[in-house]
């Protein structure tokens, strides 16, 4: 129930051509892992990923301990363990979007809320094992998301991203609100985002199912931070409409753990060996909405 569908559903289908069997239903982990041999790798993208979580006990047993479970799992087996950080971890990125995996590294992180918190935990998990010579996954790497959009988003609720979010009404020629900027340095609306679709995140993660060895955190975003402003004006051009947007000021208490600035620094993932270039916002969106958004059957 906590899964990632828009991920999910977008790897499976374009595996599909290259596996044998893709497994893609409702299980409890629990008990149907131990019933399989035949596992080579286990993506988790599952997670509470609101940032306005306030129970930390649920967060905790979904965030940190079940992602514990599956990497005490894979390491006893040697199957593969892609799972989902955060750019949540980076906090309000005073201290930079370094995915360094090294413990003194994630140590200096703060982030800002449980969600964050949560992620955080479970990375310094990995490290702390990696530098202490415990046995690890063969292949046991972190994704950082930062802002991802894409399809079947649409049960996050108030935590889908803004392009679902916001698409119906601009469609319907109403008027978007964004926050007002609360900080001399940036105007109303230019607070900025690393925006990532999610098709882009498919190529990654099938390029880490091809390899053999690999313990690191990776940052997973397009590596330009844009603005909201940028976001829903894609939109708006997309369908061939008129820009309508108004600012509100932002709610009192979200103010001290806002993020202004993310922008993913993909050095490390470039580096090691990933050269597909990342799709522009501006023609990510355009997918989106011709392909999804504006379908009857957005779920798709």
């Amino acid at each position: 129930s906590k899964a990632t569908p828009k991920t999910v559903n977008q790897i499976a289908k374009t595996l599909k051509p290259r596996a044998k069997r893709i497994h893609q239903r409702f299980f409890d982990p629990s008990t149907w892992l131990d019933q399989r041999e035949d596992i080579e790798a286990i993506i988790h993208m599952g997670a509470n990923s609101s940032t306005l979580a306030r129970d930390g006990d649920e967060v905790m047993e979904n965030n940190f301990r079940f992602s514990l479970s599956l990497l005490d799992w894979c390491t006893a087996r040697g199957v593969k363990l892609i799972y989902a950080s955060s750019a949540a971890t980076y906090g309000d990125g005073t201290q930079g979007f370094n995915d360094d995996l090294s413990l003194a590294h994630l140590q200096t992180l703060q982030p800002l809320n449980l969600y964050g918190w949560s992620k955080h935990l479970f990375d310094q998990v990995v490290a702390t094992r990696l530098e202490s010579g415990k046995k690890l996954p063969p292949v046991c790497v972190g994704l950082k998301f930062f802002n991802v959009f894409g399809p079947n988003e649409h049960h996050k609720g108030p935590m889908m991203s803004l392009a679902s979010k916001y698409f119906g009404t601009i469609k319907a020629g109403e008027t978007i609100d964004l926050f007002r900027s609360h900080r001399p340095d940036y105007k109303d609306g230019e607070q900025l985002r690393d925006f990532v679709y999610v098709e882009d995140i498919t190529g990654i993660v099938l390029w880490l199912l091809d390899q053999s060895h690999k313990v690191t955190l990776y940052n997973i975003g397009s590596g330009q931070a844009r603005s909201f402003r940028d976001l829903v004006g894609a939109i708006f051009d997309t369908l061939g409409l008129e820009h309508r947007i108004r600012f509100i000021d932002m709610p009192e208490e979200m103010r001290p753990r806002y993020q202004y600035f993310t922008e993913a620094d993909d050095t490390r993932l470039r580096a090691d060996g990933y050269n597909k270039p990342g799709t522009k916002l501006e023609d990510a969106i355009q997918h989106f909405v011709q392909n999804y958004l504006n379908k009857t059957d957005s779920y798709r």
